[in-house]
């Protein structure tokens, strides 16, 4: 089909809703996993290794999983069977996770969880591409901002809300029962929130389904899907050569703050001695709740960014969100109380909304619809290989010129989110003339799915 229908406000909203579960998990393990680490035995230096896993797992499956989702098509479609098998997996890996018992079990479950989210995360990203058309694209990652937001949010205030309700006591590990049940209930949300894409969710089939039968039976698909990934890399656009740059600066200042935060508020705010103190397990759990903040004021501003990247250009738009995000990291430095970290976070998301949708709507403006979801896989090489290399140097430089504090772990990625927001400034949109960036209300219907 040439000409994609448009789709109304809720086919858009059932499409994206599983993108919330998937959220969901990364919020729990953004939040909790360092701490996790520290109650099991972890040193803090050696904290980025362990997190090795999620860009690690990103570099190898997103690309391959791209590649592999373009050429699928069975009775669940291309991208759903993708969403399903890596929710399960998913699920199952957030469930066991509380109960690990040592480090290497911990680790080696992060890295099973990381693989089966990448698994259903990317052909999210493709499947905007395959069901909207172009002028909806902006809406449909905008959508998808929206649901990280709440997910995130849900996910990161878990354990608080959980004490505050009464949850108290500690595994044999030390691992508050507070995290535990919230991985349990992370886990079934999970699960439940993809059920929903697969299932009020319909995909087009390839326009010639003989000819695209005939290419699956007689090609080998190993080596089709590396060729695929190499000539991708190889003819990359320099609409997305110039996106790298902006990524990599992005991606390497976000771990800083996913790995060290709760570690910086627990030490500098709770004045936590060490782990086993209840102030660690407290100061921990509050910046659990700065990352809740951080995603609320994603969702907030998700549906603000189109109207405003329509006022402005989509360059500007993401310049400014970025600044705000390096400044609200930076803020940290000043903070004397618990309360005044949320200003900073509520940059730090204003930066996350754009971050989850503008450099996907500029990239898909660049790239041809029927490679879709092969460069959405490569270019989470921009979003992994950043990560890789933060937790590759951090631990070299922790000691001496950190100071082997986290808070200055957080400062480091206030200013290299810094160095993103200016790097935006040399990307060009080539495709910022054909994308709409009006948000359809609730109550349009703009169109049927066929």
């Amino acid at each position: 089909m040439n000409t994609k229908p448009r789709l109304s406000f809720w086919q858009i909203w059932n499409m994206s809703f599983g993108f919330m579960g998937i959220q969901i998990g990364f919020g729990l393990q953004q939040a909790n996993m360092s701490p996790i680490y520290k109650y099991l035995g972890a040193e803090e230096s050696s904290l980025p290794y362990l997190w090795l896993a999620g860009p690690i797992t990103g570099l190898l499956i997103q690309p391959v999983i791209g590649a592999m989702s373009d050429r699928t098509w069975n009775r669940l479609g291309r991208r759903r069977p993708y969403f399903l098998v890596g929710a399960i997996l998913s699920s199952i890996c957030l469930l066991l996770m509380p109960f690990s018992s040592a480090l290497w079990m911990a680790a080696s479950l992060l890295w099973i969880l990381d693989a089966s989210i990448n698994t259903s995360m990317e052909p999210f990203r493709a499947f905007v591409g395959d069901k909207l058309p172009e002028e909806q694209r902006t809406t449909g990652f905008v959508m998808q901002s929206f649901f990280i937001g709440i997910g995130q949010t849900l996910a990161n205030a878990a354990p608080f809300i959980l004490a505050t309700l009464g949850v108290t006591g500690v595994m044999a590990s030390g691992i508050p029962n507070a995290t535990l049940y919230a991985f349990i209930i992370g886990a079934a949300a999970f699960l439940v929130a993809v059920l929903w894409t697969v299932v009020s969710t319909k995909e087009y089939p390839p326009e010639d389904i003989e000819e695209f039968r005939r290419k699956q039976s007689q090609e080998n698909v190993v080596s089709h899907i590396f060729k695929e990934i190499w000539d991708a890399l190889k003819d990359m656009p320099t609409t997305m050569k110039q996106l790298a740059v902006v990524q990599f600066f992005t991606w390497f200042a976000l771990p800083c703050m996913w790995q060290f935060y709760g570690l910086a508020v627990a030490r500098h705010i709770f004045l936590a001695p060490d782990e086993k103190s209840p102030l660690f397990a407290a100061g921990t759990e509050w910046g659990g709740l700065s990352f809740a903040v951080y995603n609320v004021g994603c969702f907030l501003v998700a549906f603000l960014i189109p109207p405003f990247a329509k006022a402005t250009n989509r360059k500007t738009t993401h310049f400014i969100c970025l600044a705000l995000g390096g400044l609200g990291l930076l803020s940290t430095y000043y903070a004397q109380d618990k309360y005044f970290l949320w200003v900073g976070m509520a940059g730090v998301g204003i930066a996350w909304a754009s971050i989850l949708s503008m450099p996907y709507v500029i990239l898909a403006g660049a790239i041809k619809p029927s490679r879709m979801g092969v460069y959405m896989g490569v270019f989470n090489l921009f979003i992994v290989l950043p990560q890789i290399v933060m937790s590759l140097i951090v631990p070299q430089i922790y000691e001496n010129i950190l100071g082997k504090d986290p808070l200055n772990v957080v400062l480091l990625g206030g200013f290299v989110m810094l160095l993103a927001a200016f790097s935006v400034l040399i990307v060009k949109d080539v495709g910022a003339a054909n994308i709409d960036t009006t948000v359809p209300s609730a109550s349009a219907v703009a169109g049927t799915e066929q």
